[in-house]
């Protein structure tokens, strides 16, 4: 059987109207095209839907049956187009995104702020994670796209450049270093060096830069706030990302750009391949590209 939306307002117009002429104006029909198009709908489901005299047009039995699933399908199919319509003119709708916390801290806000100023009713979702739990994320069709420090290497997978991080000297104000104009890794070895955790991609860019020179390793931690805070306390330096710094505005602490070979960190936008995405994170795509660091 094939059921269109113009036979469920057909036949609703008729159930509603009980006149064929009425229903077939409410329809915008010619008489004879409605009572083919209602003729052909009872043929369809093998069954007398109406009851028709010179006076009246009644629903049989079977008709009254019919009329409750109509009424459900019609309101349906409008929700549907509602929704559909909401979503086209994003009134509505969710994107989600997974992305390396020092973005999601530092840069994302202000993207946030404009997107949700020009888009309120979409929803947002957000994972703030490292790189290869980002892009599991999109893989696993948890997150629409993901900004992270490594290049993808899967089949259902692209990554595109996003930015390029550059990398920062961070040391309190009274180091020997604060004041150097140019810093080389043979400079930073002589210092106690505050490191993050070597799955991290930070780590990986330095170790990667320095070698085959080695730092004296104070300790590793997870976290730049921790960075932060051992720095300022006068225990060691640091290296850390430009995209990153928002840790290091403070008091008693200063920042030197370090220009060494290969130490640029690449950001990539990581995203299902030949998969399009919804219309709200196409818009979020388009702003974030805008705004890019």
């Amino acid at each position: 059987m094939n059921l269109s939306s113009r036979d469920i307002d057909a036949f609703l117009a008729l159930a509603q109207q009980k006149h064929f002429t009425r229903a077939a104006a409410q329809c915008h029909l010619s008489q004879p095209a409605f009572s083919a198009l209602i003729r052909a709908l009872e043929e369809s489901v093998g069954l007398r839907l109406f009851d028709r005299s010179t006076r009246h047009v009644l629903l049989t039995p079977e008709g009254e049956r019919f009329m409750q699933s109509a009424l459900r399908i019609q309101a349906e199919m409008r929700a549907c187009w509602q929704s559909m319509q909401d979503t086209a003119e994003l009134k509505r709708g969710r994107v989600a995104i997974a992305l390396l916390p020092s973005l999601a801290a530092g840069w994302l806000p202000g993207v946030l702020q404009a997107f949700l100023q020009r888009y309120p009713g979409v929803e947002f979702g957000m994972a703030d994670e490292l790189s290869e739990p980002c892009i599991a994320r999109v893989a696993a069709g948890e997150a629409d796209f993901a900004l992270a420090a490594i290049r993808v290497d899967a089949p259902e997978l692209q990554a595109e450049p996003f930015c390029v991080d550059g990398f920062h000297l961070v040391c309190r104000d009274d180091h020997p270093l604060a004041h150097r104009r140019r810093v080389q890794v043979a400079d930073l070895r002589r210092w106690p060096f505050v490191h993050l955790a070597r799955h991290s991609s930070v780590r990986q860019y330095l170790d990667a830069a320095f070698f085959p020179e080695t730092m004296q390793t104070l300790v590793e931690v997870e976290q730049l706030a921790t960075v932060a805070g051992l720095v300022t306390a006068g225990l060691g330096i640091s290296v850390v990302p430009a995209l990153t710094l928002f840790h290091f505005n403070k008091p008693g602490l200063v920042t030197r750009p370090l220009a060494l070979p290969g130490l640029d960190r690449q950001i990539y936008l990581v995203r299902k391949r030949e998969r399009s995405l919804s219309v709200p994170a196409q818009a979020l795509y388009v702003l974030m590209r805008e705004m890019r660091p």
